[in-house]
């Protein structure tokens, strides 16, 4: 079970990437920061960074404007 944003929970499954974990929340924002265990994850590492059992998953949507 992974625990995201400190509210939602989400099965875990074996080989789950934050690729995975984000299309199981739904979450398509271009512009999305995401830490597994207070560890932030770049990028270009969101389709193989493995995300173990019992993670804590934070996924921030960024903005900005004047």
């Amino acid at each position: 079970m992974l625990t995201i944003n400190n509210r939602d929970r989400i099965d875990w499954r074996e080989g789950m990437t934050v690729r995975d974990v984000l299309d199981a929340m739904g979450y398509t924002y271009a512009l999305i920061t995401v830490t597994v265990n207070r560890t932030l994850v770049p990028r270009e590492e969101y389709e193989t960074h493995a995300v173990p059992d019992e993670a804590d998953v934070s996924v921030f949507h960024l903005a900005h404007g004047g």
